[in-house]
């Protein structure tokens, strides 16, 4: 039987406003693996509304109230670890161990996150006038929107949202269609289970047809203070243009070519290898993976 999940929009579990769901489909078996709600604007609308209006709580949330919650998430993280393996494995068609790093670098992340709730922030700025000083403080924005993808889901997933949270800001979440599960309300769940306040942390997952019009929305809401998006690089230009045209900074990490470079004296076996596993790790879906091999001609022949 197909899991059934809905948005988290203030810290419950609620369907769409219209009732519209989408199929989370299985891409080894083609088959649905879960059925989740389809946001529409209005959705995202009330996601918003929630993290706004937790906002100014958990911003005043000391720095060891939240590093507790980050700490108490992580280890629910691993302790879930085989559940994640199954999310994975049934959501993007994830190996075992990519989803053990997956889900013990995703959890290492939540513990980075706790310490920087207390790390020193801010600087003295230089003045001229005598006897005077001038300071920086650094504040949260407010609400990020969080645009999050699949390949590495709750690595990238979890990074999306850690240290906006950790600093006291709050979250909208989309995750990407085709792991609405694995890189947003698997996360969520742990952090909500391990104190997370309501609305701190929202989730509003959506169908495919629907994403140009809830994203636009998201972007577009004067509550939503910064944008950041891990995937391609034509969406990442959508994302970066919707987001400029708001005057709103935006976090972008996009497409790119990795080059691994073979230079004569190198060992030939073990760079071979090296190649073969960094290019094919995952299916080569994964932000880093070797696209293009650089080999020093003298030594060509015998690497190829």
């Amino acid at each position: 039987m197909a899991i059934t999940r809905d948005l988290i929009i203030n810290g419950e579990h609620v369907p769409a406003a219209s009732g519209k769901r989408t199929d989370d489909i299985n891409p080894y078996t083609g088959e649905v693996y879960a059925t989740v709600a389809a946001a529409s604007p209005e959705d995202m609308t009330r996601a918003v509304d929630a993290a706004a209006a937790a906002f100014e709580s958990w911003a005043a949330t000391s720095p060891t109230a939240r590093a507790k919650i980050f700490l108490k998430a992580a280890d629910l993280l691993e302790e879930r670890t085989e559940q994640a393996v199954q999310v994975m494995a049934q959501e993007v068609g994830g190996v075992r161990p990519w989803a053990e790093f997956n889900a013990h670098l995703a959890a290492n992340i939540l513990r980075s996150a706790a310490a920087a709730t207390t790390a020193p922030q801010g600087e003295v700025l230089a003045t001229d006038l005598p006897g005077k000083y001038s300071m920086a403080i650094r504040q949260p924005y407010g609400v990020v929107a969080a645009l999050s993808p699949w390949n590495a889901p709750l690595i990238l997933g979890i990074r999306s949202i850690a240290i906006p949270l950790a600093v006291g800001n709050t979250a909208v979440v989309k995750p990407s269609e085709d792991a609405p599960l694995a890189c947003g309300l698997f996360l969520a769940d742990a952090l909500l289970d391990a104190g997370l306040p309501e609305g701190v942390l929202n989730v509003a997952t959506n169908a495919r047809e629907d994403a140009a019009d809830v994203v636009s929305t998201l972007i577009s809401d004067e509550r939503v203070r910064c944008v950041n998006f891990t995937g391609s690089t034509g969406v990442g230009r959508t994302i970066g243009t919707l987001a400029a045209q708001n005057l709103k900074p935006a976090e972008l990490e996009l497409g790119g070519k990795n080059s691994l470079v073979v230079l004569k004296d190198a060992d030939l076996e073990y760079a071979a290898q090296a190649a073969t596993f960094g290019a094919f790790m995952n299916a080569g879906q994964i932000c880093m993976s070797v696209d293009r091999v650089i080999v020093d001609r003298t030594v060509a022949e015998e690497f190829t």
